[in-house]
């Protein structure tokens, strides 16, 4: 009888640990934990429950696009990468230069019902290089208007087809509020990741900000744009925040108006105070915005495993996250759109009717243009210049924009690859 037992407690140990070795662990790393962090408790145990033989190791989070991005190329230095990383849609292109970034397309090829033609073709055509896809989009998101519509009462906007359709319009009403007494009657996201704001004001005029390799911020709708925020910031005495303290001022109900992206619709909406949310269409200059920067993130593969067990399990996260039920609980638990007809399939129309603050991007949907990056080496050093010089403007420190318009330019065209095309 003992021996019995003890036979099926060593196999019962051998199974154990056979089962142990054969689960395979693989790395990920996301930017936005504010964001993101239960968009990932929502997804994993989905995946795990699939795929109990795949452990997800879960790393600190990048703090934004540019940290991921930093982040990804000192890891690419040290050996030290993840398997999978959320990468700005517009912060791929230099994984792919560097050979960081593996092509999608031998894995992609070994799927009997996989279709890129499911994907955002806006989106997908951000990750393809060398008619290479590398990324898949996993989020997909365009700036909005947020409203606290109980202090927006005091500018004598009492239903959300009064709110502002332009920026003209926008400092109207902050001068109304602030003789209300209201003390913050806007935060305009300028700090957002990746210079997203200034790009939105050029599209807004159907000017990318990029043409080749030319910095197009010296053409009239360039400086149109920079007079746009100079008006905006002076006209409604906005307050220098940080995108954290931006963030807080409206959640807390002391802002009566956000501009910021859409992703933290979900995020707003768990921690506002008691008052009347509503979000509305972008304004524009002078008319409706004729584009609109597509924001968001791709899931790449960076995995320098040579282990083709470990590539396909990376793989089949990869996949997961960013089609079907995985891509669905971003829409669910952020502001952001699904970036795939999967998952729109599984979120169906009556999700944006039951949640009308999440439905207006859906509504820009066809303002969707190219999120762009700097071209060469310098494309981060540029977008803290950038960054630098449109906080001057909040500050005070820039009064004269033509001049700044020029300065800009210049700087910003010296930092680039001189090949312009």
């Amino acid at each position: 009888m003992m021996h019995k037992t003890l036979t099926a407690m060593a196999l019962s140990l051998m199974a154990t640990t056979a089962s142990a070795r054969d689960v395979i662990e693989i790395d990920f790393a996301y930017p936005y934990s504010s964001l993101f962090d239960v968009t990932y408790e929502k997804i994993l145990p989905l995946f795990e429950a699939a795929h109990p033989n795949i452990k997800v190791n879960i790393r600190a989070s990048y703090e934004n696009y540019e940290d991921a991005s930093n982040t990804i190329l000192r890891e690419a230095t040290a050996g030290n990468l993840p398997d999978v990383t959320m990468q700005g849609l517009n912060r791929q292109a230099i994984l792919v230069e560097k050979g960081i970034a593996r092509s999608l397309e031998p894995f992609i090829a070994t799927e009997a019902d996989f279709s890129k033609d499911g994907y955002n073709q806006a989106m997908l055509s951000l990750a393809t290089f060398n008619d290479q896809v590398h990324g898949l989009p996993f989020s997909v998101s365009l700036p909005v208007g947020y409203y606290n519509m109980d202090l927006m009462a005091k500018a004598g906007i009492t239903s959300e087809d009064q709110l502002p359709k332009t920026w003209d319009e926008v400092a109207g009403m902050c001068e109304t509020l602030i003789a209300a007494g209201v003390d913050v009657p806007m935060f305009w996201g300028w700090n957002i990741t990746g210079n997203w704001f200034l790009q939105a004001l050029l599209w807004s005029q159907g000017q990318p900000i990029m043409e080749g390799n030319d910095f197009m911020l010296d053409t009239p709708a360039g400086l149109k744009a920079l007079e746009t925020m100079d008006m905006l910031f002076d006209r409604c005495q906005m307050p220098n925040f940080s995108t954290t303290d931006g963030q807080a001022a409206f959640t807390s109900g002391n802002a009566a108006m956000m501009f910021w992206s859409t992703s933290a619709v979900g995020s707003v909406e768990r921690g506002k105070a008691d008052f009347a949310f509503a979000t509305h269409e972008y304004p524009g200059i002078d008319t409706a915005p004729m584009g609109l920067p597509a924001g968001g993130n791709a899931a790449m593969l960076v995995s320098t495993s040579d282990d083709p067990a470990k590539l396909e399990a990376a793989w089949t996260w990869l996949k997961f996250i960013t089609s079907g039920e995985g891509a669905a609980e971003v829409a669910r638990t952020t502001g952001y759109m699904p970036p795939n007809s999967a998952a729109n399939e599984i979120i169906l129309a009556d999700f944006y009717d039951a949640n009308p603050t999440k439905a207006t991007a859906v509504r820009q949907i066809d303002l969707l243009s190219d999120w762009q990056a700097y071209p060469g080496d310098n494309g981060l050093a540029i977008t803290q210049v950038i960054y630098d010089a449109i906080e001057g403007i909040v500050t005070g420190e820039y009064e004269d924009m033509k001049e700044l318009q020029e300065e800009l330019s210049e700087e910003v065209q010296s930092l680039l690859p001189a090949d312009a095309s």
